[in-house]
């Protein structure tokens, strides 16, 4: 009965991933479109430009904002499954995400002079558009971490196609001759977060929907009105707790884009600009794929959080299960990749991105397969945040992109095979460190012991320490 219990847990996450999978598919064509079609449009230089300047808005606003994503995305659903309030979760949050915002203009506005005469190459328009991208990515991650806890997945493909859509908008502008120059296509970069951030008044008006109260009465009414739920010793949600999570996960968002979006800079550094768009393309063997698992990424954290919370058998065994369907879902992807990118990947490039570049088999091969551990990675560390394991798995991300660095500034290859042997051996380690986190986590206060126990005790003291 357990078994079965599982398995249907299994099932239903498994239908919300692959519908949301299917609706966020259109997202990641629309970006893929959006730099194929500046590709086309833009001359090597300015192409590499603008993928500078995405580089830039990608890395900073992901690892500044999608921990504010991360932090709503597991307490929201902690808190619902045992029929809690969620206004003082919103609040805090908002309070942190206002307080990343704030800082990250004012250090663009300090640095304005360096931004615009060396990394932008004097582009006044393209530093505005790199300020006014970050705050609209601010308000896009608050709504999507809003969403995804809520389990409101409509409303987040929703955001993530107006974004895209766009995005891509001004770019087909100066394909089809209405507008003119690099300024056009960058301000599609801009205005993609502002145009998502439609959805978030609609998201609000719908947050009583199978609120608290109704959560907190079918919970009792299944367990008999005597709940067995872990919740009671669950440490209060303030604002310390929330900003050590943040922090941790800030840590990782600032790893992650150290190992999937800093190839483009290092090789801008040793050759060029135009040297940098043609990385950049290559590493979209292992980027596109991220956008679709960001469906998966989406409902599996605050999936595995929600059976977590029970603290009961049946949770505990459908958790173990979401965590090996999406581990061989992911392994399944990343073999037909591979074999794509070794049958047709040099044209298939080529095709996409015009023939201003020669394409490697090979390159295209190793980075494919890094894309593989990468996923596996990024859902081995949902279930370690959902573990409350944020701190240890924090620590094995910092680790990696350490390594990615030091490989690629000893650069014992050429700098383009530097970049995609350091992805694909980072990706490699990170995928196996987290692998052992996730087998062996050290246990946490919200975990189902004895009152009084020895275990409780340890429990406790994880918990105390895992918070900071």
């Amino acid at each position: 009965m357990k078994r079965g219990s599982a398995a249907s847990e299994t099932r239903e996450y498994g239908r919300s991933a692959a519908l949301l999978t299917l609706a966020l598919g259109s997202a990641g064509l629309l970006a893929y479109a959006f730099f194929a079609v500046a590709s086309h449009t833009l001359d090597r230089d300015e192409y590499g430009e603008i993928v500078v300047l995405w580089s830039v808005v990608f890395v900073a606003a992901s690892t500044l904002f999608r921990p504010i994503e991360q932090l709503l995305s597991r307490t929201l659903a902690e808190r619902e499954e045992v029929g809690e309030d969620t206004g003082h979760v919103l609040r805090i949050a908002a309070l942190i995400q206002a307080a990343l915002s704030l800082a990250a203009v004012a250090l663009l506005l300090l640095l304005r002079d360096p931004i615009s005469d060396h990394l932008l190459e004097g582009g006044a328009t393209l530093y505005w558009v790199l300020v006014v991208a970050l705050v609209g990515f601010g308000g896009a991650f608050f709504a999507r971490g809003f969403l995804a806890g809520r389990r409101q997945f409509g409303l987040y493909a929703s955001l993530l196609v107006i974004e895209g859509t766009a995005r891509l908008a001004f770019a087909l502008a100066v394909a089809v001759g209405i507008a003119d120059g690099i300024e056009a296509v960058a301000l599609g970069i801009c205005a993609a977060p502002l145009a998502g951030v439609a959805v978030i008044p609609l998201a609000l008006r719908r947050r009583g929907i199978g609120g608290a109260g109704e959560r907190r009465e079918r919970r009792s009414g299944e367990t008999g009105g005597g709940s067995q739920l872990a919740s009671p010793t669950e440490p209060e949600f303030t604002l310390s707790r929330g900003g050590a999570f943040a922090a941790a996960v800030l840590l990782m968002m600032l790893s992650e884009q150290i190992i999937i979006s800093s190839g483009a800079l290092f090789v801008r550094a040793a050759e060029g600009a135009a040297a940098a768009g043609f990385i950049f393309n290559v590493l979209m063997v292992a980027r596109a794929p991220l956008v679709l698992f960001q469906a998966i990424a989406a409902s599996l954290l605050p999936h595995l959080t929600r059976l977590r919370t029970r603290g009961d058998p049946s949770g505990a065994e459908a958790f173990r299960m979401s965590v090996n369907t999406t581990l061989l879902t992911v392994a399944g992807f990343a073999v037909l990749t591979t074999i794509g990118v070794l049958a047709v990947g040099p044209e298939a490039m080529q095709l996409a991105f015009g023939d201003k570049f020669t394409y490697d088999r090979a390159g295209l091969a190793i980075v494919a397969v890094g894309m593989g551990f990468y996923l596996s990675a990024a859902a081995l560390n949902q279930a370690a945040l959902a573990q409350g394991q944020a701190r240890r798995a924090a620590a094995c991300w910092v680790l990696c992109a350490t390594a990615f660095i030091v490989f690629n500034l000893a650069a014992p290859l050429d700098p383009y095979r530097t970049v995609e042997v350091g992805f694909a051996g980072a990706a490699a380690l990170l995928a196996g460190l987290l692998y052992l986190l996730y087998a062996h986590p050290r246990p946490v206060v919200a975990d189902a012991f004895e009152p009084g126990s020895a275990r409780e005790i340890e429990a406790r003291l994880a918990a105390a320490d895992e918070i900071g």
